[in-house]
């Protein structure tokens, strides 16, 4: 079967029913590839026992044949990022620091996707505590991008990203406190949604707390907005989630965008974007004006958040490490050491300021879509770049500054997905992001449908 690896769930769950394949084929193929390509992309620290997960795609075979699936991904294989709790193996988040003990239980999205039959085939890479775009760890060591394994997957999310973009599994969940879906779903060529925040319950609870999100990646929009079914139902163990949506996210998604005012932000006033990439996002923005939508360019629709954001997401980092010795500190990504040194140094008068900043980016990006339906930037300011460096010179230590277009929808909590939208450099993935206002995941899920449906990347890795 021809690029059965690359298969969306929405195709292969419809081979399962046709019995043109089965679960027991689709987990075999995944084992095969980490086999052959973990060595080469690192994007996995804990694989799960092969005899398990293939009793389980038995079982899944079974009740497909009995035609009694347990759910819409029954013996689909996924990815999980290592910050996700799931019941049976450890929780490293990519630090030597980390409590080896097993977890006792499910994240609730961990467990929805279980309670659809989903086979879950381990735990992925990130940096230590997701802390940084790419990813690389003391732990782990350098997660490398599928497209070509010289570049960096991008991160926190990478080993999730990574595993899917090279075919291993059909979808993965991911994290996202300051892009860490979108990030890596831009440079692996792939769809990342960040929803709403409260949408998917976000437990445990983020070490930079409201700014985290738990989301999907996936080969196609479809899917993205298969898994939002399953993964957004309340859970009380996260006490900010929101009410049922009673949504179906796959209705009216081939609804198009005729009609729609759109935004487009080639850098949100204060980013510094490669002119390829630039270039092609202004092609992937005109799209929407051959689609029907109104497209209208906008220069600064806020205020740089930068600093806001460095001091929510730096000091939540630090406080999550306060309590370490120092033969803990020890142990840590020297550039992280770095980054908690200064982060030490914010004062709660500077963390309150923050928030009333934060208050003020919100009700901007309120009051904007009162005006546009959706906003399009660049996902990112760069295309992917060399593995194991922090930013693409090698020289800096501010990875925010080639990521200014995801972390503001991190503050504002508003939906934000991205979508591939070609190729530079021959073998390097670029990223449109599409954000709505609050609570409208549909919306968002639905432009990036119609994007890709007329702009269709079918092009994957050769490793």
């Amino acid at each position: 079967m021809d690029n059965f690896h690359f298969k969306s769930v929405t195709e292969l769950v419809a081979d399962y029913r046709a019995r043109r394949a089965s679960p027991v084929d689709a987990v075999r193929t995944a084992y095969a590839r980490i086999a052959r390509l973990e060595p080469k992309i690192n994007a996995f620290c804990v694989v799960a026992d092969e005899r398990e997960s293939m009793n389980l795609a038995a079982e899944s075979e079974r009740r497909w044949r009995e035609g009694r699936p347990l759910g819409e991904m029954d013996g689909v294989p996924v990815t999980v990022k290592d910050a996700i709790i799931c019941k049976g193996w450890p929780t490293l988040r990519g630090s030597k620091t980390a409590d080896r003990k097993p977890g006792n239980e499910d994240a609730p999205a961990v467990a929805r996707l279980r309670d659809s039959g989903a086979i879950v085939l381990g735990k992925t890479t990130t940096p230590e505590f997701g802390w940084k775009g790419v990813t690389d760890s003391p732990l782990s060591g350098v997660t490398r991008n599928p497209w070509n394994l010289a570049l960096t997957p991008g991160g926190s999310s990478g080993g999730s990203a990574a595993a899917l973009a090279a075919g291993i599994g059909h979808a993965a969940l991911g994290t996202d406190a300051g892009g860490s879906v979108r990030i890596p779903g831009a440079f692996c060529g792939l769809v990342a949604h960040k929803a709403t925040a409260g949408r998917v319950p976000n437990y445990p609870p983020s070490a930079v707390g409201t700014l985290g999100h738990i989301g999907p990646m996936t080969h196609t929009v479809e899917d993205a907005a298969l898994m939002l079914n399953l993964v957004a139902k309340p859970d009380g163990r996260d006490w900010l989630c929101l009410p049922p949506a009673d949504t179906d996210y796959r209705v009216g998604l081939n609804g198009g965008v005729e009609g729609l005012r759109i935004a487009y932000s080639p850098t949100l006033g204060y980013a510094k974007v490669e002119r390829e990439v630039a270039d092609l996002v202004a092609s992937a923005a005109k799209v929407f004006e051959s689609l029907g939508a109104h497209v209208e360019e906008v220069v600064a629709p806020f205020e740089d958040p930068t600093d806001t954001f460095r001091v929510h997401f730096f000091a939540g980092i630090a406080h999550s490490t306060r309590l370490f010795n120092e033969s803990q500190l020890a142990l840590l990504d020297p550039d992280l050491l770095k980054v908690l040194e200064r982060a030490r140094k914010v004062t709660l008068t500077d963390y309150m300021t923050a928030i009333d900043k934060r208050g003020a980016l919100g009700r901007a990006t309120r009051a904007f879509h009162e005006k546009y339906d959706l906003l399009v930037t660049p996902t990112l300011a760069v295309a992917a770049f060399e593995a194991g460096r922090l930013t693409p010179d090698g020289k800096s230590d501010d990875w925010t500054a080639w990521t200014p277009f995801t972390y503001p929808f991190n503050l504002t909590g508003q939906p934000a997905a991205t979508v591939p939208c070609g190729f530079v450099r021959g073998d390097r993935p670029v990223g449109l992001q599409i954000v709505a206002g609050m609570y409208q995941d549909a919306l968002v899920l639905r432009a990036a449908r119609a994007f890709e449906s007329a702009r269709p990347q079918s092009r994957h890795p050769e490793l």
